[in-house]
């Protein structure tokens, strides 16, 4: 069955991500945001996915906004946040409303990769400016050309668990540096009242751009937006060329 981005990859999505360093990464966050006087506030996480974040910063005080194009991610959010003071709004990163200003934004596991048209990722840059406070921070990641071009390429990957399995496979074009990547998932059926074990056959296609830094630059400067930092990660160790992720901090700049 072909289905929508991360339609049926939600179900999956927080086992298939299980290696990632939430903590360390919610740690740099905080960081950074206590760094520029930020200790607590309003703070949007965009393309929030199932919220892991979202609600560990909700958990040091942040009156957090989670947005989402994904109804299964932002469901997902939403089961995360019950009880916790966090909004969970189904909207698109390019054109999403919200009902005031924002001491701080964030977007990490590389959501920003997925606004491929230049002209959108400004439109992007631009809400967060018009959205933040006076001097708030934009705090990003983005998976580097470095990445696509030799992680990813035209190599497939995979993986399982009890509740189902993965295979990922990768087409990276050089010349528009978008890398298309087709997932298939079989996804445990859990509604089997035979006590048979099956699984339901999904695809999804999805699309990222590799961003270089002189992209983002451009596009977050157009917009009012200036590059504090740019880093290896969520680590403060300097960018180097073959660093997967780059991790940018920027701030609004006061009109």
């Amino acid at each position: 069955m072909q289905a929508e981005p991360y339609e049926a990859l939600s179900e999956l999505y927080d086992d298939f991500m299980s290696d990632i360093p939430y903590d360390e990464w919610t740690g740099y966050i905080r960081e950074v945001l206590c760094e520029n006087g930020i200790k607590d506030g309003l703070v949007c996480d965009l393309g929030c996915g199932s919220g892991i974040i979202t609600e560990k910063l909700a958990d040091l005080g942040y009156d957090m906004t989670g947005i989402d194009s994904s109804a299964e991610m932002l469901m997902r959010a939403r089961e995360r946040a019950e009880g916790k003071d966090i909004l969970c709004l189904c909207q698109d990163i390019t054109s999403f409303e919200l009902y005031g200003t924002m001491r701080a934004f964030i977007s990490t596991c590389d959501v920003i990769n997925y606004v491929t048209d230049p002209k959108d990722l400004k439109k992007v840059f631009a809400l967060v400016k018009n959205y933040l406070d006076p001097g708030g921070i934009f705090i990003f990641d983005i998976h580097t050309p470095y990445y696509y071009e030799n992680i990813c390429a035209g190599n497939t990957f995979s993986s399982t668990d009890e509740d189902g399995a993965y295979i990922w496979e990768n087409d990276y074009d050089e010349k528009s540096r978008e890398n298309r990547y087709c997932v298939t998932m079989f996804v445990r059926n859990h509604s089997s009242t035979d006590g048979t074990e099956t699984y339901r056959r999904y695809e999804e296609e999805h699309i990222e751009k590799a961003h270089t830094v002189s992209d983002i630059t451009e596009a977050a400067g157009s917009a009012g937006l200036r590059i504090l930092s740019v880093t290896d990660g969520y680590t403060r160790n300097p960018l180097r060329p073959d660093s997967t992720r780059a991790v940018f901090t920027a701030v609004s700049q006061r009109t």
